[in-house]
């Protein structure tokens, strides 16, 4: 009788463990559950706000023609506003475009080069030296376009301003080279290692390897990490606005000043009458770059999902 008191209590300290720690599990699952459903309601809200703001100027002012296929935008006049953005939209692909040249390269060569080649400390440095340079501001890239390339191109090629399509487009491939090369690593590295194996005993050099083998094999992967670039080239703002030269303008050739779509919403935004149609014409350009930003990433996310799976 004495053992079976003595054991009670010690039952029911076991017992009220295991509760504690069901209850403690339930609550962590939760704040899980919420934090990764949040993003996706974040991303709703927000473009339900952007909607909501641009939709009065999509009822009343919007015609498909003018707005997608005139180069003239001209919202603050008074007699006649032009709600035109193909000029804006010529700029920022342009921009993009010489971009993805820029760090296409230097991405694909450092995920190599990374993946590949370098062992140890060395390839842990560079993975930290990758992972840093992602973290610069956009404002300090900006101020290095403004700053350092402006007098540099004048200086090389003779042309009167530096603030154009070939600054912009050094420096956003600069700034998207390193998401690029994460995940182009994660392709490479997805490779099975068998397929190396295989290339080798067949006598193939490490070139030969890399090349016939593991990059055809990440294909899919690296597909996306270009496509991930494009998504962070059309979403860039800041460095964007101060090396471009920020003027209305198809180019015609790299040292053309441009207009980005991303610009053009922060230099006016703030200087807009709340309600005006101009302040809903830049929602609705900010609905089209949603749409198109959204579409590039969950093209990137799929692809890079499917080479994982497979």
């Amino acid at each position: 009788m004495s053992e079976i008191q003595h054991l009670q209590p010690s039952m029911s300290a076991d017992f009220d463990s295991r509760n504690l720690d069901w209850y403690i599990d339930r609550i962590v699952q939760s704040l899980v559950f919420i934090a990764g459903i949040s993003a996706i309601i974040f991303i709703i809200g927000i473009f339900v706000f952007i909607t909501m703001e641009g939709f009065g100027f999509l009822l009343e002012d919007f015609t498909f023609r003018e707005f997608f296929l005139s180069p003239f935008w001209e919202p603050s006049d008074e007699d006649a506003p032009e709600y035109g953005i193909l000029a804006l939209v010529a700029g920022t692909a342009s921009v993009t475009g010489l971009a993805m040249v820029v760090a296409i390269p230097f991405s694909l060569g450092a995920a190599i080069f990374i993946g590949e080649f370098a062992t140890g400390k060395l390839r842990e440095s560079l993975k930290v030296l990758v992972e840093l340079l992602a973290a610069i501001p956009s404002v300090v890239w900006g101020f290095i376009g403004l700053s350092i390339m402006n007098p540099l191109i004048i200086d090389l090629f003779d042309v009167p301003v530096g603030l154009n399509v070939l600054n912009a487009g050094i420096i956003l491939g600069l700034m998207a080279a390193p998401i690029m090369t994460s995940i182009a690593e994660d392709a490479l590295k997805a490779v099975p290692d068998r397929y190396r194996e295989a290339a080798e005993a067949l006598g193939a050099t490490r070139w030969q390897v890399i090349f016939k083998t593991v990059l055809p094999a990440a294909k899919n992967g690296l597909l996306g990490a270009v496509l991930l670039g494009v998504g962070r080239g059309f979403g860039e703002t800041m460095a964007v606005l101060m090396a471009t030269g920020h003027a209305v303008n198809i180019p015609s050739s790299l040292f053309d000043p441009v207009r980005a779509l991303t610009a053009t919403i922060a230099a006016e935004l703030g200087e807009t009458a709340v309600g005006s149609p101009h302040y809903q014409a830049l929602f609705t350009i900010g609905i089209f770059l949603f749409i198109i930003t959204f579409l590039i990433n969950l093209s990137a996310d799929l692809i890079v999902r499917g080479i994982r799976k497979g």
